[in-house]
């Protein structure tokens, strides 16, 4: 308004009115020099103050998915008002028109920046699905959408701070790391086109039937959203893309709102394409065991060539791939060497070691001491090999070492058996972890909910006591399959590649 204008309308009343009130005041006033939408923007204003001094709870407070106690919702008379929140200017001044538009005032809990807008439809479905309870399974059957539409309208208004949400309720019982993402591992098949020496298990099983796999995509939604996580399936075999209905249940599983993840072998671009019109996988992973030659001598004649091509492929698609290598003591000095052919090819490389079980019972795995040299060149080139990734936690020994920011290990917080991850094979049976032998029950049999609060999950996920006290725990835990692998006892020993003194 300015000072000479406010005086003039507003005077000694100032001493005596309240801000809620002078949104009124003004329009009650008969001052010709106003504009006509001044009230208006008085009252957005006061809208702004309030949205500012409200108190906006923590996450960790929170029991449901809510509003922002700092929302303002108000239909206004006048358009474009929201811009001269913030910073007026003859262009913004010369744009307010007549006409009905709903504004929205929040403040972000993040940052406490205060945000005014004309509300979006999107934004107030959303608003209006928490505000009355409507799940997002039915939004979507009302509308006629695929639940997965309703879930990322979702996920933008807590993004931007609309709707809060409460923190992660996946949690470990030792260290109380949370997990923003639970995933499945789903082994739909034992077909495959391969037949890899170090391969984990080559045992006859059923595909995994398809009507249960529905009911299971269902419970995976139910699980995370009691927990405020996000699903995720990762589906391989054998195969995957070798289960007879494949595109059905990756049809099914985008329906769901699931994020999927593929880990199989190289296919052709149709089978990527038909993927991604349905929706893209967050990654496709492939799997390389050394250079050309020793590759081919454990995946087969020509897997490697296949593969690289495959990959190039990926990147054209803009899929997001990576590679992972299974570390013997035969391809131990090759991963460095890989790791440059890779460069521009693929979005990283990463290794687990071998765990010794099925196949990979023939193999060997390297000496503690050439484990331990390994390691040290392995961190030693990551700057000048971009693409090399990291997995396996007992790179943190390394890193704690030279003093270098940790990682979050295997699965984001160590080992992430039973923890943020199972994995369920084709024919039901539902493992902690896939490298190891380490059945939990059955889902065809028994529910998601059920198998993961058992006595036994929560072993898992506890991992070993032998590392109860290290500093180094919550990003590690070493490798339970590798312990096991070893004759030993993975729930009170440390892995045996672990030199790391407590």
């Amino acid at each position: 308004m300015g000072q000479a204008a406010w005086d003039r309308t507003i005077g000694t009343a100032q001493k005596t009115l309240a801000l809620e009130d002078i949104p009124d005041y003004l329009a009650n006033g008969q001052d010709p020099h106003h504009l006509p939408w001044l009230p208006t923007l008085a009252r957005l204003e006061l809208l702004c103050h309030r949205s500012l001094t409200a108190v906006i709870p923590s996450r960790e407070e929170l029991t449901s998915l809510c509003l922002n106690p700092s929302l303002e919702l108000v239909t206004l008379g006048w358009r474009n008002l929201p811009p001269l929140v913030t910073a007026i200017s003859e262009e913004r001044l010369a744009q307010v028109t007549a006409g009905e538009e709903m504004v929205a005032v929040w403040r972000e809990p993040s940052s406490n920046r205060l945000r005014c807008t004309a509300a979006k439809p999107e934004q107030l479905l959303a608003i209006k699905l928490v505000a009355e309870e409507i799940s997002p399974e039915q939004a979507a059957r009302t509308a006629g959408v695929s639940v997965a539409v309703i879930d990322d309208l979702l996920s933008a208004a807590i993004h931007s701070g609309i709707l809060l949400s409460p923190s992660s309720r996946l949690r470990r019982p030792t260290d109380r790391a949370a997990a923003e993402v639970f995933t499945l591992q789903w082994h739909l098949t034992q077909s495959c086109d391969l037949s890899c020496k170090h391969c984990y298990d080559r045992s006859h099983r059923a595909d995994f039937p398809f009507d249960r796999a529905l009911g299971l995509m269902q419970e995976l939604r139910d699980f995370c959203r009691q927990r405020f996580v996000r699903p995720q399936v990762t589906l391989t075999g054998g195969n995957p893309l070798l289960h007879p209905r494949f595109f059905e249940l990756y049809q099914a599983a985008a329906d769901h709102g699931l994020m999927i993840a593929i880990l199989g072998n190289a296919s052709d671009r149709a089978t990527l394409e038909g993927m991604m019109a349905i929706q893209p996988p967050v990654y496709y992973q492939v799997s390389l065991e050394g250079l050309e030659q020793h590759n081919d001598q454990i995946r087969g004649a020509g897997n490697y060539r296949r593969t690289v091509a495959f990959l190039k492929l990926l990147t054209e698609l803009g899929i997001p791939n990576l590679v992972m290598l299974t570390l013997t003591k035969a391809n131990l000095n090759q991963v460095l060497p890989l790791g440059r052919e890779l460069a521009g090819i693929t979005g990283g490389l990463t290794f687990n070691r071998l765990a010794l079980f099925g196949e990979g019972a023939k193999l060997a795995l390297p000496s503690i001491e050439e484990y331990q040299d390994f390691l040290n060149d392995y961190v030693a080139a990551l700057p000048e090999i971009t693409v090399l990734a990291l997995k396996d936690s007992l790179l943190n020994c390394v890193f704690e070492q030279q003093e270098r920011p940790l990682f979050g290990g295997c699965a984001g917080f160590g080992c992430g058996a039973a923890f943020n991850f199972l994995s369920i094979l084709s024919d039901g049976e539902v493992h902690a972890c896939r490298k190891l032998p380490s059945p939990l029950g059955n889902i065809r049999e028994q529910s998601l909910e059920t198998i993961y609060g058992s006595e036994l999950a929560t072993r898992y996920r506890s991992g070993s006591t032998a590392c109860i006290g290290c500093d180094l725990r919550p990003v590690c835990g070493g490798c339970m399959a590798v312990t096991a692998s070893f004759g030993l006892d993975p729930f009170s020993n440390k892995d045996p590649y672990c030199t790391r003194k407590q």
